[in-house]
């Protein structure tokens, strides 16, 4: 069963991928606790965490489409180390301002932009390139060990963050983030796998069209990406709002944050287990529904939870349901998608998923004020079982694939 679990190890390649990935995630996810807990500390305004997110994920909504196009006619591994670099100097940026003393909101706002620039183009480039280190049989195990990766992280990160936080400061936890992109940066200096495109006279917006129209004329795709935004904008925001539960409901401090942010990520290794032991399962439209109804129910009780305990729960089973719809709904993207055309495609689905990140985080940072945090993930998690419902039986398409 391990070996099964774990059959995308057998390339070279994608082993290296996911080692630097890894170790970059857990640095980020220690600067993403860092951050917010920092932003909290220095204006306790619900709005300015909302902003944050807002602005880390407002570029990646404006230019990953054009990053896509870029990561059909550049090598993608190149592509990556530039990403990696920017995203290295805004966190050893930050680090210095935090160890001088003179770190204000806005520079962590400006900061979270420039990064997010940055990801703009390393996420099509990233995504393009992960499913052609290994052979199409094996690419829904491959996308599942990336989000087993990410989950490692979720879990492993905060929980760090929370140890150093108390112990250290912020500065430590960005000044390991800055450190962590070595590994990315050395494993795609390894890697032998090379992406050469194909030579073409388009211009960059006649192949942007082009992808567009390829995503518009399969099967089902428009439906996959309605359901990329909307997952996104609606369960994404619980995550930006833990600092709120855990100094206001739960009355802890920065160890209680990072813990509950590492059960979070405890149940997304969970559920990206079950997907990478499932293989190229049938029926996966199906599976992420469902997986998408209970990531609807578990928002909704961890938003109405006050007992640390039954929220610790409900996060767990937030994180595994998560992980199961978007590695299941990243995987029918992907099969359905040839590869001279997959950084344009891709793009137009990261346009989606992470777009509806700021544009939920920013919907919520307007309505948690009047309504708070409990009342507004709550409604969250009441529509994203609607959605579920919605797929299930109106819109068939998407269950039947």
């Amino acid at each position: 069963m391990i070996r099964r679990v774990f059959k995308a190890f057998q390339y070279r390649d994608f082993r290296l991928m996911w080692i630097g990935a890894c170790t970059s995630s857990i640095g980020t996810w220690m600067q993403i606790v860092a951050q917010g807990w920092l932003i909290y500390r220095l204006s306790h305004s619900a709005f300015l965490l909302a902003l944050d997110q807002f602005l880390g994920g407002l570029p990646i909504f404006l230019f990953s489409l054009i990053g896509g196009v870029v990561a059909d006619r550049m090598e993608r591994r190149k592509i990556l180390l530039g990403s990696q670099y920017v995203q290295m100097a805004t966190a050893a940026l930050l680090t210095i301002l935090v160890a001088t003393g003179r770190v204000h909101v806005w520079h962590i706002l400006c900061l979270s932009f420039i990064s997010g620039f940055a990801q703009a183009f390393g996420g099509p480039a990233y995504q393009a390139l992960i499913p052609t280190l290994v052979e199409k049989d094996d690419m829904p195990n491959a996308i599942a060990l990336n989000s087993i990766q990410f989950n490692v992280a979720v879990m492993v990160g905060p929980a760090l963050a929370g140890q150093t936080l108390a112990r250290l400061g912020e500065k430590w936890c960005f000044g390991l983030n800055a450190l962590s992109f070595l590994a990315p940066i050395i494993s795609l200096s390894l890697i032998t796998a090379r992406f050469l495109p194909l030579k073409t006279t388009q211009t960059m917006f006649a192949s942007l069209k082009q992808g567009i129209q390829f995503a518009r004329k399969q099967n089902s795709m428009e439906a996959l990406i309605i359901l990329a935004f909307c997952m996104t904008a609606l369960s994404m925001p619980m995550r930006t709002y833990i600092p709120v539960f855990v100094k206001d409901i739960f009355h802890r401090g920065p160890e209680t944050y990072g813990n509950l942010l590492a059960l979070m990520g405890l149940g997304s290794i969970f559920g990206s287990l079950m997907i990478a032991t499932a293989g190229n399962m049938r029926r996966k439209g199906f599976v992420a529904l469902g997986a998408l109804a209970l990531l609807g129910a578990g928002i909704t009780g961890f938003a109405l939870s006050t007992s640390l305990p039954l929220s610790e729960t409900f996060l767990v089973l937030v994180g595994a349901s998560m992980m199961a719809v978007f590695a299941t709904v990243n995987s029918l993207v992907q099969l359905i998608t040839t590869n001279e055309m997959r950084g344009r495609v891709m793009s137009v689905y990261n346009f989606a998923f992470r777009g509806g990140m700021p544009m939920g985080n920013l919907l919520t940072g307007w309505l948690v004020p009047v309504f708070t945090a409990p009342v507004v993930l709550c409604f969250n998690g009441l529509l994203l079982v609607i959605l579920a419902m919605y797929f299930f039986f109106v819109q068939r398409r998407m269950a039947a694939l």
